[in-house]
């Protein structure tokens, strides 16, 4: 019985290569037409603002690149594989492999490695670049494609909502205690009456309420307006429901995102859905490891015999599940509807289950 992982170095360089570029080829492909059609949709309203024109539309395809990488990574890496057992299946290679005495196993294992390095490629491309993309982006969607706020840590345009009160802040900066908010505004509402605007050039945490500086006090009902130093309002308002108050996992690397669900726990305020987020940060990437054991169904069976196209439709529907199983679990997760760590991994788990029972039972 040969135990060996791979069956010998040249087929393991010549199967890996070949996987590689295939999936790389694929890859371009699909990001190519995907960005064209994306950017014919959008490039009306990124024009619209004025002043705007060809140097912005590549800003947005910088952008919004990464993204698309992100997405359709494990798309190309399940076609890659695919047409890659397809292609050795046809020339006869896996049969002359199999006649040499090298198992399944041993002709899936390069494709495995390769993925496994794809999917580290992919963990530091999402780290690094995607989440920055990703908060860039989404900035100058708010802004309607003008100018980008730079980020200085700072979250802008900010609304919390105290009991019938509602609160907007331009922006709020800093951490615990220490948050400082500008261009305050308090609109004091009872029974869903409008009674006063309070408006204030900045506030800080004091004492469990936030003491606001240069405040001028409309009042609704009598229409006169007065000025005070200082005022006191949103007693049991804390920080971290201005600094915490749009999270998006999408937006933050693993370290970033791991910060604010600590600060969010602290606050005692849910956090199922950004850690089914930030498990997916590490499982996303690890499901292109799973791509190749997926299709490997394509990859045996005589091609002479007609089942080679039925084999890599079978292929192609086991990833296509894996997706959707995917999507659903991790909609599952923000719901609150499954725990956090079964929306991330459960379906990856299951999916290399089945994997192995389909190879083990037809090949082994």
């Amino acid at each position: 019985m040969n135990l060996r992982f791979f069956s010998s170095r040249t087929i393991t360089w010549y199967m890996a290569k070949k996987f590689v570029l295939t999936s790389l080829g694929v890859l371009t492909a699909l990001v190519l037409i995907l960005q064209t059609l994306d950017l014919l949709g959008e490039s009306g309203n990124i024009l619209a603002y004025p002043g705007n024109g060809e140097p912005q539309l590549w800003q947005y395809v910088s952008l919004r690149i990464p993204q698309l990488i992100q997405r359709f990574l494990p798309f190309a890496v399940l076609l890659g594989a695919i047409i890659t057992f397809v292609t050795l299946n046809q020339n006869s290679e896996i049969i002359a492999m199999k006649a040499a005495g090298v198992s399944a196993h041993q002709i899936l294992a390069p494709l495995i490695l390769a993925s496994l390095f794809i999917a580290g490629l992919s963990l530091a491309f999402n780290e690094r670049i995607v989440a920055r993309a990703t908060a860039t982006l989404t900035a100058w969607e708010a802004a309607d494609y003008g100018p980008i706020p730079k980020d200085r840590g700072v979250v802008s345009n900010v609304w919390v909502r105290d009991g019938d009160d509602l609160i907007h802040a331009d922006q709020a900066s800093g951490r615990g205690a220490a948050v400082q908010l500008t261009g305050v505004e308090v609109y004091d509402r009872i029974g869903g009456t409008l009674e006063t605007i309070i408006r204030a050039q900045s506030a800080r945490y004091d004492r469990g309420g936030w003491l606001l500086h240069d405040v001028r006090r409309f009042d609704v009902q009598r229409g006169v307006e007065t000025t005070l130093p200082s005022l006191t309002v949103a007693r049991g308002v804390t920080p971290d429901r201005f600094t915490l108050a749009n999270v998006d996992a999408d937006e933050r690397n693993f370290a970033e995102l791991r910060v604010a669900i600590a600060d969010l726990q602290a606050a005692g305020r849910p956090t199922e859905a950004l850690e089914a987020g930030l498990w997916h940060k590490l499982s996303g990437p690890l499901s292109s490891a799973l791509m190749p054991l997926l299709a490997a169904v394509a990859a045996f069976g005589l091609a002479r015999s007609g089942h080679l196209f039925v084999r890599a439709v079978i292929g192609m529907a086991l990833g296509f599940a894996y997706f959707v199983a995917d999507n659903f679990a991790l909609a599952m997760g923000n719901i609150g509807a499954y725990p956090p760590m079964l929306a991330a991994w459960g379906p990856p788990i299951l999916f290399f289950l089945i994997g192995e029972t389909v190879l083990i039972r037809t090949e082994e």
